[in-house]
């Protein structure tokens, strides 16, 4: 009896112990289940329907999808017809893969999901990357509907003489129905009322105006990045022209930034930080006629730009633009190694760079009060264009260290076309003009 009971004991301890083990199986199973990698391939629908899909079932979940290099389509290409948009709390990472406009598509690539059209009261997202690991490339249409900023309008014929009357390339010039004007859909990657957002290790090729655009965002790091957007592409043995081709865009309300280690063939300014007050001229929030997606009303401080951190940057083109009208502010901006250098198998803009760092502004709006751009901190810099830096407005406080010009155009390496009277406090540090020897 007592040997029965031993028996029935054990037996009871063993079933115990494999229920525990086969729980425990189980429950493991589900974490990963659960926390598995989502990505488009685990859905069905065009690309753009599956990717969205995979963004809406990781949210609250992984709260991040993968893209993998291979299609379940059987391609190695995703075609995007309509903005991928983004919640907080997401990361999209981009693994070996290439992502294209369809030659349908007149909207960016990817968006925050808080701006769209007739979002009149946008509310902040959070926390927000896309992250490439290998070789990414995002790619502009094959033959796009619509390029060009906001001011541009549509044309079949866009060349460099026709740039006059601003018009750039798209096949929607001329249809019925078809809005003739560019706007903010242009832009690859637009983000907005966005606090915290990182973009890595990316190739951009072919953007339709600005490649990567922010408007009210907050600290945001954006490093390793290629860009290749002139202001021309060829297609079907003929050259169509597109315009303008900004690398980086930061507007109204953008603070605290981390740019670094970019690469950049541009047709206009690779990084532009534009602070534009013009006034009772604003569109509204969600505004499709306007070039940006969230009101261009400049409000006061929180509409300033500033504590912006430039390091490592080459181009062909121009380098860093500072721009800001009437009562706006940009202040704070620390740049640290750029060069703008011709390529020669590169068709420039116009008659060539105008400058590898700009401050200052007289097209857009009143020009800025005296000293609203102040504390600009320039040093290592190269410039082969027609100025090394080129101060238009008044400004404040700024330093500019270890600079060398080896342009022609310009007298010296600053050129100060604004009332010197009105700047104070600049410190000239080590320029020199050294102009390259043609051989």
């Amino acid at each position: 009896m007592r040997f029965y009971c031993v028996l029935l004991t054990l037996s009871w301890l063993i079933s115990t112990q494999f229920v525990v083990a086969q729980t425990r199986v189980q429950k493991k199973q589900f974490a990963q289940a659960a926390l598995a990698p989502i990505g488009p391939n685990d859905f069905k629908g065009s690309d753009t329907h599956r990717i969205q899909a995979a963004v809406n079932a990781a949210k609250g979940t992984t709260n991040s999808i993968t893209i993998p290099q291979r299609n379940a389509n059987g391609t190695t290409i995703w075609k995007i017809d309509q903005a991928i948009l983004l919640p907080s709390e997401m990361t999209v990472i981009l693994e070996n893969c290439v992502i294209q406009l369809s030659d349908s598509c007149r909207d960016n690539m990817f968006r925050s999901d808080n701006a769209g059209i007739g979002i009149t009261n946008p509310v902040w997202n959070k926390n927000i990357s896309i992250i490439g690991i290998g070789d990414v490339v995002l790619k502009g249409a094959a033959n796009p509907r619509a390029t060009g900023d906001g001011f541009r309008k549509l044309s079949l014929t866009a060349t460099p003489t026709h740039n006059k009357d601003r018009s750039s390339y798209g096949t929607d010039a001329g249809k019925e129905n078809r809005k003739q004007q560019s706007d903010w859909r242009n832009f690859m990657v637009l983000m907005a009322y966005v606090d915290g957002f990182k973009l890595k290790n990316v190739q951009i090729a072919y953007a339709h105006a600005w490649a990567v655009t922010f408007e009210r965002v907050h600290h945001a790091e954006l490093s390793d990045l290629r860009f290749y957007t002139p202001q021309f592409r060829d297609f079907n043995d003929k050259r169509i022209y597109t315009y303008n081709n900004d690398a980086i865009n930061l507007r109204e309300g953008c603070k605290y930034f981390r740019i670094d280690n970019i690469t950049a063939v541009n047709g206009d300014d690779c990084i532009a930080l534009s602070a534009l007050d013009l006034g009772p001229e604003f569109h509204s929030n969600g505004n499709i006629n306007s070039y940006q997606i969230t009101s261009t009303k400049h409000t006061g401080p929180e509409d300033h730009i500033e504590h912006v951190y430039i390091t490592n940057i080459k181009t062909n083109y121009t380098g860093v633009g500072i721009r800001a009208s009437d009562s706006a502010s940009i202040h704070h901006v620390y740049i640290n190694g750029v060069t703008t250098a011709a390529d020669p198998n590169i068709q420039a803009p116009y008659n060539g760079s105008p400058y590898t760092v700009l401050l200052g502004n007289r097209a857009y709006g009143k020009p800025p009060l005296p000293g609203l751009i102040h504390n600009i901190y320039v040093m290592n810099i190269v410039g082969d264009g027609l100025n090394l830096i080129d101060v238009k407005s008044p400004i404040a406080n700024c330093v500019f260290m270890n600079g060398i010009y080896t342009g022609t155009a310009a007298a010296g390496p600053v050129s100060y076309s604004t009332d010197k009277t009105l700047i104070k406090n600049v410190t000239e540090v080590n320029l020199v003009k050294i102009p390259s020897e043609v051989k």
